[in-house]
Parts: C-alpha cells; structure tokens; sequence
C-alpha cells in the first residue's frame, strides 16, 4: 500500500501481555472521511473526531484497545487531546491531521504514564509491513485480526484498498461495527470519499449484528492519499473504486459475524417479496436480532416458528399465508404451511453448516433486504460475564 505505514505495540494499557496500542500514518496528509455511532453515550475520541474530520484531512491514526475512554467527562476529551498531540509531536505533523480511537472497558480513565511512553516507542515500529501488528493491537474480545487487500485498475493504471477491523461483540447496525479503518492510494475528493463509504457502509457493516448492542465507540474512518495516481473524476472511475470498496467492507463484516462472541455459525437471512424496503428491513433486523432465532440456530433447531413469529413483530406488513421459507435451497414452508416431517430432516441436516441462508419469501410484493447474524452460544454469555475480570 504505497504511503501508509502501520504499527502495534504492547503498552501496558491491557492487563494481559497483549498489543494494545495500534498506530497508521500516511506519508501525506490523506484526504478523510468518516461515519461514527448513533449512540448518544459517545466515547471521547468519538466527540474529537467528529469535530476533525470535518477538514477532510488525516495523516495518523492512533488505537488503543483495553480502554474506551468514554463516560470519562472533560478528563475523557483531555486525555484524547493530549493522545492526538503526542503523536504530532513525535511524527512532526499538525496535531489537527492526527484522528484518535478506542476500544476496551467503559468508565476507566485512559493511563496516560502508558501513552507517555509508548507513543514515542510506536512511532520507532512504523513499517509498511507492520499492518498485522497494527490489527492484533485494536482486538478486544475477537479471537484473530480482520485484514481484506484488493487492488483494481483504472484506466490501466493500478489502485489498492485495505481494510482493517476489530469487532466481535457489541455489533448492530446503527453506523457500523466497533472500529474499521480503510486505506487506499486512490486520488478521490473527501466528499465523494464520505458517499463512497457510506454507501460500502449500508451494504455491509449496517447489515450484521451480533448481539443487537451498538457501541459507544463506532467508527469507521477511510483514507485516501492519492499515491496511486488513479483519480476518480468520472462515473465509470467511481463506479469501480465503490465496487472494490464494497467487497472490502463486506468481506470484512463477514469476518466480524463469524468471530462473534462464542459464535459458530454465520447466517445470512434474506427478505423476499415485501411491499417496501422499509419492511424488507424490518423484518430482516427483527429475526437477525431474535435471541430465540439465534439460539436455535446454535442447538441446529429449525425452530421455524420462531423465525415466521419474528417477522410477525417486526412492524412490517406481512400476511401469514403467502410466506415461504427456505433453509438454502431447502424448502420448510411454502405458501404458509409446514410440508412435513421431512422437509425438517432435511433442514436439520443443513444446520450443521457453518454457514447457512435462511431466505423468508414475503409474496406479497418486490423489495428485498438482508442481514448477516450469528448464533447466541454457551460461551457468549461465559465471556461477556468475565470481560471486565
């Protein structure tokens, strides 16, 4: 990736021995945009972000994992403050290109004796082979880093994308997931770098949950330095950046639903057949976020009951009769009714997939929407029991 260097180092801010201090720098202040949660217990780092991407620059980002800073009050947006400048100083840029995250335990107060020191120590490890480093420093309760590479061509010239995420608890679709962080040497406007994302951001990221809990710390963040000399200047430019963009960001929200929280299945459930997009949502959300669906899917339980009894709650306009509902290919209720004890065989069978398409056919008219989810495990209420010990 032409201009970005990456490092993660441990700095003492877990209690483990673990990385947990994650640094990117672009040689050139890269062009910036940024979507961040809808929560409105909003983490400190968060609060300064905002307020900074609005000039559309960024040439560093520092993480850290194992604290959140966030319902930390003036201390909070100090701390983060004093985080951005510290790495200006050591990398000798505008304190204003420097963004700032976090992720970990909410309530606790940054130790900034451990930023003191290993922000200077960071800024030595900066390579650009250091992005695996930099991905295992943001991880909190997720079992391995999420990294996608893809690259394209415009014009005959080449372009690449990276991409970058921690998450594997408190996910839903209400920005994206905890933290994503999207690296290009494309040439691109910071406008049309926020639709692009926002755009990559609703087909991906705003289409999975876990455990239906939206963080305080949500942010996705994408950089552009333009060192690859392809300009997007057109439609057909654009169209082709957004079509890797996309694949990126989706790829790496699979991989957050996959390393959901004692997760083992990943399940896709696609809406058929609704009168609107807005039901198609609906009534995907509603059964994506069902503890009843999720834990039957984790028992490989084809409890369609409770998969037909969710989009009934959802809101959306559904007619009991018309509906059919598929597990692949596997048909289990057509036109309202269960066909048979075999059909359920054979759907049971299915279940031991790791990974499964649920498909609920609505008939009742032509809008289509989807989710991507994961089962509730043992372990999910094991580990969201310990985390803070």
């Amino acid at each position: 990736m032409k201009g970005f260097k990456f490092a993660g180092i441990h700095a003492g801010i877990k209690k483990k021995d673990q990385k947990d201090l994650g640094l990117i720098y672009c040689k050139n202040p890269a062009v910036a945009a940024a979507l961040f949660t809808r929560n409105k217990v909003i983490a400190a780092p968060v609060i300064l972000g905002k307020k900074k991407i609005k000039k559309g620059l960024c040439q560093a980002v520092l993480v850290n994992s194992g604290n959140a800073n966030c319902f930390t009050g003036d201390k909070g947006i100090k701390d983060a403050i004093a985080c951005s400048k510290m790495v200006a100083t050591s990398l000798g840029i505008p304190e204003d290109f420097v963004l700032v995250s976090s992720t970990g335990v909410i309530g606790q107060n940054l130790p900034m004796d451990k930023f003191k020191v290993g922000v200077p120590d960071i800024v030595i490890h900066l390579s650009a082979d250091h992005a695996d480093d930099f991905a295992d420093a943001i991880l909190t309760t997720d079992t391995h880093n999420k990294i996608v590479k893809k690259s394209g061509t415009i014009d005959d010239k080449k372009f690449s994308i990276m991409g970058i995420a921690k998450g594997s608890g408190m996910i839903r679709p209400d920005m994206a997931t905890m933290l994503a962080f999207i690296c290009t040497d494309i040439n691109i406007s910071a406008k049309d770098l926020k639709v692009c994302l926002s755009a990559a951001s609703e087909k991906s990221f705003n289409r999975i949950t876990i455990d239906g809990d939206t963080s305080t710390n949500d942010t996705l963040l994408a950089l552009a330095n333009g060192m690859s000399g392809v300009k997007i200047n057109d439609t057909d430019s654009k169209k082709n950046f957004q079509d890797m963009l996309d694949k990126v960001c989706i790829e790496l929200a699979k991989m957050v639903v996959k390393d959901g929280e004692g997760a083992t299945k990943l399940i896709q459930i696609i809406v058929k057949g609704a009168q609107s997009k807005q039901d198609a949502f609906k009534v995907s959300e509603t059964i994506a976020h069902s503890n009843l669906v999720k834990t039957a899917i984790y028992g490989e339980d084809p409890n369609w009951g409770r998969i037909t009894a969710a989009a009934g709650r959802s809101g959306a306009h559904v007619v009991p009769e018309k509906m059919d509902l598929f597990f692949d290919d596997q048909p289990l209720i057509l036109k309202g009714k269960w066909i048979g004890d075999e059909a359920e065989k054979k759907t049971a069978q299915i279940m031991k997939n790791k990974e499964i398409t649920i498909t609920l056919d609505l008939n009742i008219g032509k809008e289509t929407d989807f989710f991507l989810f994961c089962d509730f495990s043992v372990d999910y209420v094991k580990i969201n029991a310990e985390y803070r010990s």
